[in-house]
């Protein structure tokens, strides 16, 4: 039995469209618009995260079933192969760094991290560029798949950010730095199905994401300044510390990509910034400090900083910081080491089995133009159980070290810590699967393939758009190295037919996706594990997170592509030559 996708189902290209979109926008209404009465009696939009993402997955399943003729057992197959990643490895990894969050909290040992990073400065808008957006690169370089989000998000938490301000800050930090993700994983998928080689690739986006290196902290200040209620001066008050963070980073992830390296841009970006901007930060600091969630100005602000300054914090001796940091040093060590082909591959030679997806594997094929050639061409579906590889086990080993031999737990604490973070996890979770289980009937049945081809239609335009397809596709699929998986062979064949640079268009599929990042369900369920203790206060939060970064993201992805435009027809000597 062989299911070919076809994507004109109703022999109507606009409705076929609309009804492909249909899955999604059932999931955004449900998330972000449907009205309800909380328990207060008070009006809300958007509802209970779990029953918006399991309504989206029967309706993403029915029309795979009804609409695109898939086998039922074909449709079901990829929906628990899809939930089955979420598990592993997208819910691993945040569970085991909620874990060991959860172990320094239980420990006390959190306050002198939160201090330490408070000495370095009391104010908030630096404490974001510091963690989320510097710290966060990091993390996105050596593990990605959430990490960032999950780490700096909690991170800031304790730093007394409030929980929605961390979410919405970490999301829109966690773009820039994505397209090189977890040792570059992105950019050598899309190497992979384009044929076109990972260095040509690396170096094309390294002409065009510095450029966001250097606007995303200022947006990321002005963002955090404008939830508390603050105003443009207080933006700008923190310029060449924001400039300092940036740039440093920007040039560091131009010069890394010039030279051809893909695996080590955004570890060695997401180092050299927060090293330069905390030195930058022993001679500098803003005349007013904000550290409270209220932004200040005037005498309140002058007021507030004499406070601040006045204001002790505890002295430690370097046993006791250490202590506290090493647990988070182990966690950064390993999300690199676990990110290592070499590790990685011992690891798998260790223990990685796969298992071909019954009724799915070998039936499911896409046909062209989304295949590339003139035939069609299989949809492999074999899921591969890399539980010693995963990112989350190499977290997970990082706080079993430091629980026993660092932080030292005692039983009951042990105790406390496995009973916080399984209470705190297992809604998110479910919901993480059960969106990623959607996401892999989308794509297995072609639905996401017939959204795609919508863009391909839009002519001498399409540089613009190609970088929105890239955007689509991660808002679809939740990940840049899954968007380039599923577009990047079409990105190719649409740039060739048109007579375009299919290093420039099959580039723009990888960074325009990095802006769609903030505003997939799975991201924004992380988001709310991270930062809300309370599982149901989190999946209540989904709907207002999405409904503060959906703007962000548009407004980047409309920045982005504006450039690649610019790229394509104006600024042509930024373009890399490509010679197939």
């Amino acid at each position: 039995m062989q299911y070919l996708q076809n994507y004109n189902p109703l022999n109507n290209v606009f409705l076929s469209t609309v009804v492909a979109a249909l899955p999604i926008v059932v999931l955004l209404y449900l998330l972000a618009i449907h009205p309800h009465k909380n328990k207060y009696g008070r009006i809300e939009r958007g509802i209970f995260a779990p029953y918006a993402a399991i309504t989206a997955a029967v309706v993403g399943i029915l029309i795979a079933v009804m609409v695109m003729k898939m086998p039922v057992p074909s449709a079901i197959s990829a929906f628990v192969m899809g939930a089955m990643y979420g598990l592993l490895p997208i819910g691993w990894i945040v569970f085991s760094a909620i874990f060991l969050y959860t172990m320094t909290l239980v420990t006390g040992k959190f306050e002198i991290v939160k201090n330490s990073v408070a000495s370095i400065s009391p104010d908030r808008r630096l404490q974001a560029l510091l963690v989320a957006f510097s710290f966060g690169a990091f993390m996105e370089g050596a593990a990605g798949f959430g990490t960032p989000v999950a780490v700096a998000g909690a991170l800031m938490v304790g730093l007394g950010f409030r929980p929605i301000t961390a979410a919405v800050i970490c999301l829109i930090a966690n773009t820039a730095p994505v397209a090189w993700g977890a040792i570059g994983t992105p950019i050598l998928t899309l190497a992979n199905v384009s044929g076109i080689p990972a260095e040509l690739i690396t170096k094309m986006a390294g002409r065009q994401l510095p450029f966001f290196s250097i606007i995303v902290p200022f947006w990321l200040v002005a963002t955090l300044v404008f939830m508390d209620k603050g105003k443009w001066k207080d933006v700008w008050e923190v310029w060449p510390a924001t400039l300092v963070c940036g740039a440093s980073f920007a040039l560091t992830q131009y010069a890394m990509s010039q030279a051809g390296n893909v695996m080590l841009v955004d570890i060695a970006s997401g180092i050299v910034s927060m090293v330069v901007t905390a030195l930058f930060l022993k001679v500098w600091q803003p005349k007013h400090i904000i550290a409270t969630e209220d932004a200040l100005s005037g005498e309140a602000a002058a007021t507030s900083a004499v406070a601040v300054k006045k204001q002790q914090l505890p002295r430690y001796t370097t046993g006791e910081l250490v202590q506290a940091w090493l647990p988070w040093v182990l966690l950064a060590g390993a999300v690199f080491l676990w990110g290592m082909g070499g590790w990685k591959a011992f690891l798998n030679s260790i223990s990685c089995p796969k298992f071909n997806m019954p009724y799915l594997h070998g039936i499911v094929f896409r046909t062209p133009p989304v295949a590339h050639g003139n035939k069609p061409e299989l949809e492999a579906a074999v899921y591969t159980f890399n539980w010693l590889s995963a990112a989350g086990t190499g977290i997970m080993v990082a706080a079993l070290i430091s629980g026993l031999f660092v932080l030292r737990l005692t039983p009951a604490q042990w105790s406390e810590t496995i009973r916080r973070t399984v209470v705190r996890m297992k809604v998110p979770i479910t919901v993480i699967s059960t969106v990623v289980g959607l996401g892999y009937v989308t794509r297995y049945a072609g639905t996401d393939a017939i959204l795609g081809l919508a863009f391909t239609k839009t002519g001498a335009a399409y540089p613009f758009f190609a970088s929105m397809l890239g955007w689509l596709g991660v808002f679809l699929t939740g990940s840049d190295t899954s968007s380039n998986a599923m577009f990047g062979s079409l990105q190719r064949i649409t740039a060739e037919q048109l007579g375009l640079n299919p290093v420039l268009i099959v580039t723009a599929n990888s960074t325009g996706g990095v802006m769609g990042k903030m505003i997939d369900a799975q991201s924004i369920v992380v988001a709310t594990v991270a930062c809300y203790e309370d599982h149901e206060e989190g999946m209540a939060a989904v709907g207002p997170i999405f409904r503060n970064v959906v703007w962000h993201s548009l407004a980047l992805a409309i920045l982005l592509s504006a450039l690649i435009w610019l790229q394509a027809y104006v600024f042509t000597g930024m373009q890399v030559p490509f010679t197939p």
